[in-house]
């Protein structure tokens, strides 16, 4: 016997944050499944930059989840997944222009402490975490450079 499978695809224009896929039931049946990627948006909702890139990303019609740092700190697990995800040097994970970062004089303790010692005190204050953060399925993005969001979501 043969089987011949037609898919009709609406045609719709997706952003690149959202991905189509054809599935092939176990009666044959051909089901098209549409799966928003999920992403996290890490903010302090004082931050003018911060708000700058919530803004982009509602112009652009990109669905996020939205959390206050301040109110939602990171865990060690976030930050050290994200941190890796990101491909960033540690210390670029670091608000290093806030006032908590100054004052604990991090700048001369960093160099001393261990990727683990420096993640566990990320993890116990947000303040001490860069932001915006955009967490995707497939990247990270600290801070907010126009142009790096663009090339990740079009």
């Amino acid at each position: 016997p043969v089987f011949i499978f037609l898919l009709q695809y609406d045609y719709v224009q997706f952003a690149p944050y959202q991905e189509k896929r054809c599935v092939l039931s176990k009666t044959n049946d051909v089901k098209t499944e549409r799966r928003t990627i999920k992403m996290l948006f890490v903010c302090y909702t004082k931050c003018s930059t911060c708000m700058k890139a919530k803004k982009w990303l509602d112009e652009k019609g990109i669905e996020y989840e939205m959390r206050d740092i301040r109110q939602d700190n990171p865990n060690f697990t976030e930050l050290k997944e994200w941190w890796e995800k990101s491909g960033l040097p540690l210390k670029k994970i670091f608000n290093t222009s806030g006032n908590l970062y100054k004052s604990m004089s991090l700048k001369e303790r960093l160099p001393e402490m261990t990727e683990e010692e420096q993640i566990r005190l990320l993890a116990t204050d947000g303040m001490l975490v860069k932001r915006p953060i955009l967490v995707t399925d497939t990247a990270v993005l600290t801070g907010f450079r126009e142009k790096d969001w663009e090339a990740l979501l079009g």
